[in-house]
């Protein structure tokens, strides 16, 4: 009866044993499987914002080009308005100089 028994303790270890290896086996590929979907996740993930990354920075570097452009241009014409304001001032100025010195120079002879 005891040989019986350890009989079926032994084949019950057994079962379980080989139950348990199997559940482990199973486990280890569903991680496996698991680790495998992460890691196309993760390269597509890395493509599409390598990508976006690249678009953004095509895009600002032609809004910079058009940017300067545009500045280039408004500073030049500013410029030449400032430059003939400049003139024209410098002109009255020089005018008005020279008024005062014929009205001093005029007082001086009398």
């Amino acid at each position: 009866m005891k040989k019986n028994v350890l009989t079926l303790l032994a084949f019950g270890l057994f079962a379980t044993a080989v139950h348990a290896q199997e559940t482990v086996k199973q486990e280890v590929k569903n991680v496996g499987t698991a680790i495998e979907k992460g890691a196309k996740a993760t390269e597509k993930g890395v493509k599409n914002g390598a990508e976006w990354v690249g678009d953004k920075a095509k895009k600002g570097a032609t809004a910079t080009k058009k940017g300067v452009k545009k500045s280039t241009k408004w500073v030049g014409k500013t410029a030449t308005k400032g430059a003939k304001s400049v003139k024209k001032t410098a002109v009255k100025g020089a005018d008005a100089v020279a008024d005062g010195y014929k009205d001093v120079k005029a007082d001086l002879k009398k």
